[in-house]
């Protein structure tokens, strides 16, 4: 339809589109490809002025938008952008991306250890970051127009999932958000909270993956489409061929029941099909090297494996890479490994690393030093590395996208049982598959094991969402900062529009509904249970006690004494009287009148729990702020000023500048004054005590070799402080938390004393990986002592910083 072809009032209507999205086209107009759908209409919502939640599949090109949010930034004299990711390394990547399109002078990097131009027009950060700086009201916040808040389905972490929600409620309210997640199932309730809280907010959801999924079983060693691909196929049938080759369906499926059998591994009926040879891992990949589907991703659930599939292609001597790729890999792994000692090298296994490189293999997990994972990522998205072994983080971190994706098992181990994956966990896997604008389609592989059952497999990955649930909870910095900021009323009233409160109190309108459609049927059953000779009411609670009677035995069984069984039949026999002396007991519709009144009692059990429930949920993150403010009443950090408020005392203070999940025990222990006899390196050493938090799997250094000195008694009294203050909690009706652990202490301690990192690393028996992410958590909470304690606490803190902050605990690239 041309111009000419329009009404008066079309062309008015296009020309009022094409006004209001002149800032969109000509950043389009920049752009080496056009919009999606979804990209285009969120990016419109920008151009309006309006805040997003776009949810998409990984990979879909959700972070567009973002870009998008910057270029309208930037065109602002002063306006700025603040950029958050939840990991360091992705920040770091970003802040790569960012620098090569607007220059080193115009873009900054702030993640709690590095600290690059704080004051650019784009600062890149973690999350946290921003809390504290909002927390801190920092005068970096002047002329924040957007903030990008990448994966912000991170919200649902039950261990930093906090954060979000506190950036999201604090922020000052001109701040446009620009929220991208994960397809999630419940993207409409989030975006209807950040409507609540944030006003304008418009919700975008895409679905569509921008490079189809085939899915494909790996049986022994003959790959098999999952689904039917068969035109006349219902939707997501398993396909015929996959169910013969493993025994094909049980009778009861066969007939239209359900299974019956009992249960395989991961939770997944046991079949009992024809056992099948699994094929090694170095073959794997061979035959995919064959059929052209690499690079690929292993998703192997646990650290050791992957670094076993390594080994299982350098034993097998199978290589994927060319002469000339080979020279590309050593120069990029030597640039990358520059700055690291000499001496470390071999104790880093370096040589192995770089073998594997060199053959296109490698592993990927948070045991690795943080620089050999750089290499990793750096290779795989150059296409220079054919195959990496990776766990489940890599899934949620840094963008590497692949030709296909393996995965050997459908279950992982929790920390506490070895459970099936989710369906959320599966699509974050499958979303590695499929590189846009490279590959035409992606593939997932799973290889079969014994016990699966196809059913259960189809569902499991046709299933593309996850619910979205809040993790949110009120802390003592928390409640201090806020206390602070709005008084204790108005932080209440700001606790119980989170998103945590937000879906509790929609379960509760369900709840309520429940409840109320339940009371009507209560109310029938009492109308049929009515008696004209008395209170049947007063009769069936009679009834059902002497039944409970009858049922309960005495205690001690066979053994009770004769005294204990004749008070049970006393009570037996005076119960029946009171039963037969009641007028009902007369009647002669009894029998009916008491099938009504069982009736009752059942639905009446069931709608108590519910009104339970319901007063659980009703104020719950209200009433555990109550709760922490109690506490911090208790503890003088706070002043009570009448009329329902409080006042931050002198304590308070200190514990504004202090965070984590041991933020008043750290703060008691200043108070205190325990730790101002330390050496820096047994400050460090106390730090490593705070923070550290055992794997089930790790065996870090024994503690008989604890610090000498000042470390013991201050140790020692660390501990009591925190078992006066968990017994505190407790009396408050709060989670306790588990004691601290010196399991650490004397690694860090002789790191801090300058020990070669051979005999550190042997001493805490951990990965080196492991031992940088731990050590520059200690060097945070060492930051956090030399702002929060006294004059020379601060001076031992800022050189236990310096003896930590050396070696590969130094190595950060940017």
């Amino acid at each position: 339809m041309t111009g000419a072809d329009l009404s008066a009032a079309e062309r008015f209507a296009a020309a009022k589109v094409r006004n209001r999205s002149r800032n969109l086209e000509l950043f389009r107009a920049d752009l080496r490809f056009d919009l999606d759908p979804f990209q285009f209409a969120a990016c419109d919502a920008l151009d309006q002025g309006r805040s997003v939640l776009v949810a998409a599949p990984t990979g879909a090109g959700k972070t567009i938008v973002a870009e998008f949010a910057i270029w309208l930034a930037m065109r602002q004299p002063t306006a700025k952008v603040f950029y958050t990711t939840p990991m360091k390394a992705l920040s770091n990547q970003k802040y790569a991306e960012l620098v090569e399109v607007y220059g080193e002078s115009e873009v900054g990097l702030l993640t709690g250890d590095t600290n690059v131009n704080p004051r650019a027009r784009v600062v890149v950060m973690t999350t946290e970051v921003l809390r504290n700086m909002i927390y801190a009201d920092s005068d970096l916040l002047d002329d924040l127009a957007w903030v990008v808040l990448d994966e912000v389905h991170y919200l649902a972490d039950r261990f930093r999932g906090a954060v979000w929600e506190e950036v999201i409620l604090h922020l000052p309210t001109e701040v446009r958000l620009v929220s991208l997640s994960a397809t999630v199932s419940n993207a409409e309730e989030f975006g209807d909270w950040l409507q609540a809280v944030r006003g304008d907010t418009d919700v975008i959801v895409s679905e569509d993956r921008p490079v189809p999924l085939e899915q494909h079983v790996l049986v022994g060693s003959k790959m098999v489409d999952l689904f039917d691909s068969s035109g006349a196929a219902a939707t997501n049938r398993v396909n015929p061929e996959l169910l013969r080759m493993v025994g094909g369906a049980s009778r009861s499926e066969r007939h239209g029941g359900g299974h019956r059998g009992g249960r395989g591994r991961g939770g997944y009926p046991d079949r009992r099909g024809p056992r099948t040879e699994k094929l090694h891992r170095e073959r794997i990949a061979h035959m995919l090297d064959e059929r052209m589907l690499l690079p690929a991703i292993f998703f192997v659930f646990s650290r050791a494996g992957c670094d076993q599939g390594v080994r299982n292609v350098l034993r097998s001597g199978l290589s994927l890479t060319t002469v000339p790729e080979r020279n590309e890999i050593r120069e990029t792994a030597e640039y990358h490994c520059r700055t690291l000692p000499d001496e470390d090298l071999a104790v880093l296994g370096y040589w192995e690393f770089l073998e594997g490189l060199e053959r296109g293999v490698a592993a990927h997990h948070a045991g690795m030093l943080p620089a050999f994972k750089e290499v990793v990522e750096n290779l795989f998205q150059r296409k220079l590395l054919k195959v990496v072994f990776a766990t489940e983080t890599l899934a949620l971190g840094v963008n590497m996208p692949a030709r296909t994706v393996v995965l050997e098992k459908l279950e992982k181990f929790n920390g506490e049982a070895r459970v099936p994956i989710t369906p959320g966990e599966y699509t974050q896997l499958t979303g590695r598959a499929g590189r846009r604008g490279i590959d035409v389609e992606g593939h997932s592989v799973i290889q079969w094991t014994d016990g699966l059952d196809p059913q259960a497999v189809a569902s499991l990955a046709s299933r593309r969402t996850y619910p979205l649930n809040s993790s949110f909870k009120p802390t003592y910095n928390m409640a201090v900062n806020l206390i602070d900021q709005f008084g204790r009323q108005r932080t209440r009233e700001v606790l119980e529009t989170s998103f945590a409160q937000f879906q509790a109190d929609r379960s509760v309108v369900d709840l309520a509904r429940k409840v109320r459609s339940q009371q009507e049927s209560l109310e029938g059953y009492r109308e049929a249970m009515q008696c004209h000779l008395g209170d049947f009411t007063e009769y069936s609670t009679l009834r059902r006690e002497l039944s409970d009677l009858e049922r309960t035995n005495v205690p001690g069984g066979r053994e009770a004494s004769h005294g204990a069984r004749q008070e049970r039949q006393a009570a037996i026999t005076a119960v029946r009287r009171q039963m037969q002396r009641h007028p009902c007991h007369a009647c002669p519709d009894r029998e009916a009148h008491a099938r009504w009144a069982e009736r009752w009692w059942k639905l009446k059990r069931v709608n108590d729990k519910l009104l339970q429930q319901i007063r659980s949920r009703t104020g719950a993150v209200a009433t555990t702020f109550d709760r922490v403010t109690d506490v911090l009443l208790q503890l003088g950090y706070l002043v009570d000023a009448g009329n329902g408020e409080a006042t931050v005392a002198a304590g308070g203070r200190r514990l504004q500048r202090i965070y984590g999940d041991r933020d008043l025990l750290v703060a008691e222990c200043l108070e205190a004054g325990v730790w101002k006899d330390l050496t820096p390196a047994q400050l460090a050493a106390m730090a490593a005590t705070i923070i550290y938090q055992p794997r089930r799997d790790d065996a870090p250094g024994t503690e008989h070799a604890l610090p000498r000195g000042a470390f013991r008694p201050a140790l020692d009294e660390t501990l009591t402080i925190w078992s006066r203050l968990d017994d505190i909690e407790r009396d408050a009706r709060l989670a306790g938390s588990v004691p601290p652990t010196p399991a650490m202490a004397v690694g860090m301690f002789r790191w801090a004393s300058g020990s070669a990192l051979d005999d550190v690393l042997r001493t805490l028996d951990l990965p080196a990986g492991d031992f940088v992410r731990w050590s520059k958590q200690v060097i945070d909470l060492l930051d956090q002592i030399r702002n929060a304690g006294d004059d020379d606490l601060a001076q031992t803190a800022r050189r236990a910083t310096d003896a930590v902050r050396r070696g590969i605990v130094a190595y950060a690239a940017v």
